[in-house]
């Protein structure tokens, strides 16, 4: 038997209709127009669950695919190729191009790239509709596609330009060889004003070019190769005068490791 708004009598206890009981917890943030859900614990609970993904995502990337560590930094070796992080590129290849580049680098390095962001930024003031379907915001959706369209076709142009097996061999870790040599001789310092020092390293260690130490070459070998080539290398690199290169070989052909 029913009596009252809400009550069902069952026996001699009283107890609420179920239809008539609060609900334990925030009110679906439907009941709401323009609100959110409630931050706790609904809200925060999805940021938990979601970044435990992406944590466990990139805890799996850095043990399967370690940093791709190179040999230590040489600034004489001009022939390795400097690159940014890949986030970057599409940065980087601005700098390639003429109107961006030389006398104009300010263009690419902070004109373009201030405009695109500093475009990105306004958008949300410059287009203040309520709508949130695409089709329905040509304005923000047009910029956001432009934008993205860009980074992909700069990031691309970036990475097929690249020499990635000439890059990986100047960067490999190699075994250093000790080698003793007076600096203050004559013929390092014909080696080190030389093109010679960007292949081969300033302690002759070798780089994009193979290790001057032990080649067992001789001096004539080793000034034919200066001047015919070898494999990658060139022929008429060396620049110098042929005594020069006479005595650059001479000194060469007598580096050996150290005991």
């Amino acid at each position: 038997m029913h009596r009252g708004k809400g009550l069902k009598f069952v026996g001699d206890s009283r107890v609420l209709h179920p239809s008539s009981r609060k609900k334990k917890g925030p009110k679906d943030y439907s009941e709401y127009p323009g609100k959110t859900e409630a931050f706790w614990p609904d809200f925060l609970l999805k940021e938990w669950l979601i970044g435990s993904v992406f944590l466990v995502g990139y805890l799996i990337l850095t043990v399967s695919h370690p940093a791709p560590l190179e040999r230590q930094a040489d600034p004489t070796d001009t022939a390795y190729t400097a690159l940014p992080d890949w986030y970057f590129l599409f940065l980087y290849q601005l700098l390639k191009y003429e109107f961006a580049s030389g006398p104009w680098n300010i263009i690419g390095a902070i004109v373009i790239p201030g405009i695109a962001f500093m475009a990105l930024l306004l958008v949300p003031f410059l287009d203040t509709s309520k709508e949130r379907r695409p089709f329905k915001r040509p304005l923000p959706t047009g910029f956001m596609l432009l934008a993205l369209a860009s980074m992909i076709f700069l990031t691309w142009e970036s990475v097929v330009n690249v020499d990635w097996d000439a890059k990986r061999a100047a960067g490999e870790i190699r075994e250093e060889v000790a080698v003793e040599f007076d600096e203050n001789s004559e013929g390092y310092q014909l080696y080190s004003t030389s093109s010679c020092i960007g292949c081969h390293g300033n302690a002759f260690e070798g780089g994009l070019g193979p290790t001057l130490v032990g080649t067992g070459l001789t001096a004539e070998e080793i000034h034919d190769i200066a001047v015919n080539g070898i494999g990658t290398m060139p022929a008429g690199t060396y620049q110098g005068t042929d005594e020069e290169l006479q005595q650059l070989s001479e000194f060469i052909s007598t580096l050996e490791p150290a005991e």
